[in-house]
């Protein structure tokens, strides 16, 4: 037994021992796994408390927010309990570190935060901007705000940024992204650098109305993750099949559109000058639109008008030099056609450039405003169509303008169209991809069987294209219903040196008086539906020009036959080669 003076450095030492093994316990029950007492079951899942539209608390304390439910519709679809606890973001962080949190909301990737956490695949995408009062002079890019004292929230991406480029800026550091705008709005600042969407939601709900974005997407997009401490990967991969669950089910899509979708910050005042500008682009396109259609339907009107008036004393004109009379005629009516066509195409490329132009003004309005109506469409269906439709604007006044110069070729025989070797084969080929749509339209069973080895043939590629255009148009208008076929052959005949098409078609065929009188100029069946009688002559008076002929087999009820053959250029050849 020791001597009682002995004793008592041994109880001092043992006293010691254990205070130190308790330090030790606390030590390393702050640094590894859930605080004690904790129900393991429970995800704490950690978030700011004043990052609106994301995550917030609202005017209860209960937390809200675009992140916020979707992590309760991640937790539902995966069968995960979790507690959602919003507060300041630097506190939230170090309760992650400590274990306290398992997991936070929303963190921001980067490169050196990856070597401490592991991050969820992105859901969403944070786009910084620079705000101003209204009035202060714009600057386009971080660099500009060189020796200027500029808001930012301490802790934040945009401070991180800031710090890692050494930008030369006097940063002014808040507390969150909402006092960093009050305190701008307030004057004590000329420049604030915020997220653009939680922003404009603030500004939106604090009324802070002398605030707008004079630049936006001034630093790299910064990717919004799940994160979590290095080592709990099976969390994320959970986080991740949550978030590919919501989204092919389309609640993902929802939850957006809930809450970000459907943002409108409230317009400014040179926002609504490009607006309205833009408005009156759009409505000038579409007033000159119209004025250029209503004079089309004149001059068509007075066309129509002529024709009739020409079908009835025809007889008289072919027993009166029907071609000089109809030479006159067409030169009339071309200079009356001409004059609105000519305005359509004087026009529409400056119209095309107008509203390029508008496109950067929208486009803008729309990154920064928010979804755009105009006319009752959405501007991304607008910025898809309008284009078009100013295409096929062009397109139907060039046709009407290709349409004239056949009416005049049909009087006046054109010697200086451009003739040369062609493949025939190619040229059907052109001519049917032409008609596809027209073609789907008419029947379920179209088919085309070309000949191998088809000599050239000598002739115009854009003449003869029409003429085949014309008949298959004529073969598809003639079908009673979808299920009637349409089949085009080519051919050689070698005995007469001939490159052939022959175009049958199912439909309703032609009555035997009327079949000598289909290449007989106006001559149509088809008057009521808007048949001028047009086509088959153009095409006969084509054909025979490159030393062709077009025959008509028909009968009732059965489907009519067309061949047209025209001379092979060198006979025997292989495609003129």
């Amino acid at each position: 037994m020791l001597p009682a003076a002995s004793q008592e450095p041994l109880a001092m030492s043992i006293k010691t021992l254990l205070l130190l093994a308790v330090l030790a316990l606390i030590v390393s029950s702050a640094h590894a796994g859930p605080a004690p007492g904790r129900d393991l079951r429970v995800i704490v899942v950690g978030g700011n408390s004043n990052y609106p539209p994301y995550q917030f608390l609202d005017k209860t304390g209960e937390p809200r927010g675009f992140i916020v439910d979707l992590t309760r519709a991640i937790a539902r679809v995966m069968g995960m309990q979790i507690e959602i606890r919003l507060d300041d973001f630097g506190k939230i962080l170090k309760e992650l570190d400590s274990g306290e949190v398992d997991m936070l909301e929303g963190l921001s990737y980067s490169d050196a935060r990856a070597q401490e956490y592991d991050f969820s695949t992105p859901h969403s995408i944070i786009v910084q901007a620079i705000f101003a009062r209204k009035g202060t002079p714009a600057v386009k890019s971080l660099e500009e705000l060189k020796g200027k004292k500029v808001l930012v929230h301490s802790g934040g991406g945009m401070h991180s940024y800031f710090q890692d480029k050494h930008l030369d800026a006097d940063l002014v550091l808040t507390g969150s992204p909402r006092e960093t705008l009050q305190q701008l709005a307030a004057g004590r600042c000329d420049y604030a650098v915020v997220a653009l969407l939680p922003a404009m939601y603030i500004i939106r709900e604090e009324k802070l109305s002398n605030l707008v974005p004079v630049a936006t997407n001034v630093a790299p997009q910064r990717y919004y993750c799940y994160a979590v401490k290095k080592g709990n990967a099976e969390l994320v991969a959970q986080m991740n099949e949550g978030l590919s669950i919501l989204k092919k089910t389309g609640e993902f899509n929802e939850i957006y559109d809930r809450w970000i979708g459907v943002l409108e910050p409230q317009r400014t005042s040179w926002l609504d000058v490009a607006k309205y500008a833009a408005l009156v682009v759009m409505l000038g396109t579409v007033l000159w639109s119209y004025s250029l259609r209503r004079q089309v339907a004149q001059r068509t009107e007075s066309l129509s008008n002529a024709l009739a008036e020409l079908q009835r004393n025809q007889q008289q004109l072919v027993q009166a030099d029907k071609m000089a009379a109809l030479g006159i005629l067409v030169s009339g009516v071309a200079h009356e056609i001409n004059n609105p066509t000519g305005i359509i195409l004087m026009n529409m490329p400056t119209l095309k450039k107008i509203f390029r132009d508008a496109e950067l003004i929208l486009d803008r309005y729309q990154e920064e405003e928010g979804e755009l109506t105009l006319g009752g469409i959405r501007y991304q269906r607008v910025r898809q169509e309008v284009p078009l439709m100013l295409d096929e604007m062009q397109d139907g006044a060039e046709r009407i303008k290709k349409t004239v110069e056949d009416l005049k070729n049909f009087a006046r025989k054109d010697d200086e169209a451009r003739k040369e070797l062609l493949d025939f084969n190619q040229v059907v080929q052109t001519a049917v991809r032409l008609v596809d749509v027209a073609i789907r339209k008419f029947t379920n069973n179209f088919s085309v069987d070309y000949a191998e080895a088809l000599p050239a043939v000598f002739g115009n590629e854009q003449r003869l294209e029409q003429v085949v255009v014309n008949l298959v148009m004529n073969a598809g208008q003639a079908l009673p219903d979808p299920s009637r076929a349409i089949a085009l052959q080519t051919g050689y005949d070698a005995g007469n040196g001939r490159v052939l098409l022959t175009v049958r078609d199912q439909g309703s065929g032609i009555s035997p008086e009327h079949l000598k009188h289909l290449t007989d100029p106006f001559f149509t069946t088809k008057r009521e539906s808007g048949g001028t009688g047009l086509g088959l002559s153009i095409s006969a008076n084509i054909i025979k020009d490159h030393g062709g002929e077009i025959a008509f087999d028909s009968r009732l009820g059965e489907g009519t036959t067309v061949t047209l053959s025209l001379p092979a250029a060198v006979a025997g050849s292989n495609n003129g080669q």
